[in-house]
């Protein structure tokens, strides 16, 4: 990335004066020294937190979410480069074993996470991860895998983006509003709805969106080509080579905005499920959307109840070294504008480098 001039840096957004610094510490060949300076002030667990790895060559014609996008399959293949020269790369397993064994993790422990279960993860992300000998985390909504559907907050995106009606009315968010002709313009409205609808309950979500299909003629099918979910052959043959697998609800619902029983039902079915289907039990879980409004002590209860050993928030981050159970862990988002310097920056020094995720559903 090229440095912005002086008159640049000082207009620019906190974002793009991050960029700046990154690029700096990259040219000058500084961001491994100061790594190195911060491992040895604090000792804590760096969680990177991934939804897909694609390449998109257009992105106007890319009719899902290009913000769960988190890198081209060269961007993460550079990514896994570094962290395997730079850091110590495991499994949630690692940190299990280590507090119960009464010993350390290797020094500047990172561990590679998934979050939703998308079939690119299989396809791009995973023949890259074990090649280089870097094992992952994926935490998957088991429905999805059974049932091959679109999730649903891809779906409202991949409606919002392709239907001919030229208005978007939602009574439950008192919304009332002309939709652009613009896919880009579209895409606009999609992250605003999106950031909306996570004022709803669960029940509601469900309701807005199945109306929108039936209004627009949009039902949602099973395994569309550009959004599909991985499968149960894949995964076991991931968990087998190595990965880690980790639930993520059932139907990626947003555990505190369930009823009591419905919560406990999600999180202790989408166990059963996958110690059922996989050759070893799992032990973690992943909250969907993950936002301090997305979980809460009740979640973590059931968790707790269900089995899970560790939870992962989306909230941004890095967590001490657990030395006990832990559930709310924090994890650091990679997204696909991300450059090298920027992510080697990001991994070296997060406080400096992490910023609230403009909008991720987890």
């Amino acid at each position: 990335m090229s440095a912005m001039s002086q008159a640049e840096s000082a207009s620019a957004t906190p974002r793009s004066r991050r960029h700046f610094m990154a690029a700096v510490l990259w040219r000058t060949r500084l961001v491994s020294l100061a790594a190195l300076l911060r491992s040895a002030l604090r000792r804590d667990l760096r969680i990177l937190a991934y939804h897909r790895v694609l390449n998109i060559d257009d992105e106007d014609a890319f009719e899902f979410d290009l913000d769960l996008v988190s890198a081209s399959a060269r961007q993460f293949r550079e990514q896994m480069e570094w962290i395997r020269r730079h850091y110590s790369p495991i499994r949630f397993r690692d940190v299990i074993e280590a507090w119960e064994q009464g010993r350390s993790l290797p020094p500047r422990p990172v561990i590679v996470t998934f979050d939703d279960g998308y079939d690119d993860n299989y396809r791009i992300a995973f023949p890259i991860l074990r090649e280089l000998g870097v094992p992952a985390t994926f935490f998957v909504s088991t429905g999805h895998i059974d049932s091959a559907r679109v999730f649903a907050y891809d779906w409202l995106v991949h409606m919002l983006l392709r239907t001919g009606a030229t208005r978007l009315r939602i009574e439950e968010l008192q919304i009332d509003e002309v939709l652009p002709d613009s896919r880009r313009q579209r895409r606009s409205v999609a992250a605003r709805l999106l950031d909306r609808m996570k004022w709803l309950d669960a029940d509601a979500q469900s309701t807005v969106i199945e109306r929108l299909e039936r209004e627009w003629a949009m039902p949602r099918a099973p395994g569309h080509p550009d959004c599909r979910p991985m499968s149960w052959d894949e995964l076991r043959e991931m968990q087998a080579a190595g990965m880690e697998i980790g639930s993520h609800g059932i139907w990626h619902n947003m555990l505190a905005k369930l009823p009591s029983l419905a919560m406990h039902a999600e999180v202790a079915g989408s166990k059963a499920a996958l110690d059922r289907e996989l050759e070893r039990d799992v032990e973690v879980i992943s909250y969907p959307v993950g936002g301090q409004d997305a979980y809460d002590e009740a979640v973590i209860e059931a968790a707790r109840e269900s089995g899970f050993r560790l939870g992962c928030s989306y909230v941004a981050g890095t967590s001490p070294v657990p030395r006990q159970p832990e559930f709310e862990l924090r994890r650091l988002p990679i997204e696909r504008h991300m450059d090298q310097a920027w992510f080697a920056s990001l991994l070296g020094i997060p406080e400096a480098f992490t910023y609230p995720s403009r909008r991720r559903i987890g």
